[in-house]
């Protein structure tokens, strides 16, 4: 069965654009358009006597609504909030009170949440009253987000609607996801807890410690913020490095003369204390996969530029290399972990990001092996896709650029650079052109 997702800020002009080329296609005959005819038409239909209003029909179904008209009614719902519009808001929720309560996106997994959670998340504090005054009480749901996001007056002013509850057992994951010191602080001051009664908020700490956002001083100020909450990290060089920790790491590196070439297993990263279900599958990463890697791919992973300035300074080999696995995966060094990786997700998706590489450049600077020769395991999680376990046998950083099956995780400029330092594509153990 198709079915559509509205994004988070859905386009009515889109939308009526989509109809009227989802009523050309099925005029036309296009199988797959018919096909989603029959899907979500609630009648038999002729293709040839479709008209736009059947279109509309099955296309709103096919975004989980029951007609046009309510499909219409979440988008301007959406827009409207978003341009903190507040008499059009008024006007859909006086002449639909069911809005009110319903997810702004339609489906129930959203995690923006009914009108006032919705608003939550942009700081719309007019809307956000109104709505309480007409029945409005996701509080709870919309102080999350409002901390998520970083709208600190926002939150504050849903947690005097509520009448200034207990937050003990309110998570800290959602600023924890988005990495918002802002969020973090206000949720912190207001009683929320890390560690409470049964240890440390796994679900927090999964948050932060997995979270695809990749802002590494946030990352940093909001575990200290921790810490000073009653959290004691584990005394290993991966939580250092989590922490931006350059004094630990000296401590651990003057303990530990092979730590520049020790290779760290999956549950080191993320431990099964605090995050395990960040661990459950070896492979599952954002980009190049963690499992079995050194002090330096995790930097390239996390984006932790700084600290791998610090492990090279301190004599770490640019092309030292992964654990190979019992199958002959394994052995890339960290330069793969530039070409494929969760920051460049970010740049290709048009967060204002340049696409410096500065990760790649420092490597290649420092004498990293653009020809190096791998071969890797890899499964993206589920949030970016999910998928089947891939191989990708004998390939330089070129060709596991060349050859990823998700392109919006692979830096073009990467390439370039390690092209423009003599690196080629071998894929298969065979040169690409």
């Amino acid at each position: 069965m198709s079915v559509r997702r509205l994004p988070v800020r859905p386009d009515l002009e889109q939308l009526q654009r989509q109809a009227k080329e989802f009523l050309r296609a099925i005029h036309a005959g296009d199988d797959n358009a018919i096909a989603e005819l029959r899907e979500h038409h609630p009648e038999p239909i002729d293709p040839s006597a479709t008209k736009l209003a059947d279109a509309q029909l099955a296309l709103a179904r096919s975004y989980g609504t029951s007609s046009w008209t309510r499909l219409v009614h979440a988008v301007r719902l959406a827009d409207a909030i978003w341009r903190d519009d507040l008499e059009t808001v008024r006007e859909l929720i006086t002449r639909n009170a069911e809005l009110i309560r319903a997810p702004v996106l339609i489906r129930a997994d959203s995690n923006w949440g009914p009108p006032m959670s919705y608003a939550a998340n942009l700081g719309r504090d007019r809307i956000i009253r109104f709505l309480f005054d007409h029945g409005a009480r996701d509080l709870e749901f919309a102080a999350g987000r409002a901390a998520l996001q970083g709208k600190v007056d926002t939150l504050h002013m849903i947690y005097d609607m509520a009448g200034r509850p207990s937050l003990d057992k309110l998570t800290l994951a959602g600023p924890a996801y988005t990495l918002s010191v802002e969020g973090t602080a206000a949720l912190l001051a207001l009683g929320a807890r890390v560690v409470g009664p049964k240890g440390v908020d796994h679900n927090t700490m999964e948050h932060l410690l997995g979270t695809d956002s990749r802002n590494p001083p946030a990352k940093h100020r909001i575990l200290e913020m921790y810490v000073e909450h009653g959290f004691e990290p584990p005394d290993t060089p991966v939580m250092a490095l989590h922490r931006g920790r350059l004094d630990l790491l000296e401590m651990h590196l003057a303990r530990d003369p092979v730590l520049l070439t020790r290779t760290f297993d999956i549950t080191d990263v993320f431990p099964l204390s605090l995050a395990p279900a960040c661990a459950k599958e070896q492979y599952t990463a954002q980009g190049t996969p963690l499992h079995g890697t050194t002090l330096l791919h995790i930097a390239a992973y996390f984006d932790e530029l700084e600290i791998a300035e610090w492990l090279l300074d301190r004599g770490m080999d640019p092309d030292a290399p992964a654990a190979i696995d019992a199958d002959g995966f394994g052995g890339y060094t960290a330069l793969y972990s530039t070409v494929v990786s969760q920051h460049n997700f970010w740049v290709n998706y048009g967060k204002g990001q340049p696409d410096e590489a500065r990760f790649t450049r420092l490597l290649l600077d420092r004498g990293a092996n653009p020809n190096a020769r791998a071969s890797l395991r890899q499964r993206l999680e589920e949030g970016h896709g999910g998928g089947p376990l891939r191989e990708y046998h004998d390939v330089t950083p070129l060709g596991w650029g060349e050859r990823f099956h998700a392109k919006i995780f692979v830096s073009r400029e990467s390439m370039r650079l390690i092209e423009a330092r003599g690196g080629v594509r071998y894929f298969n153990g065979v040169r690409l052109h």
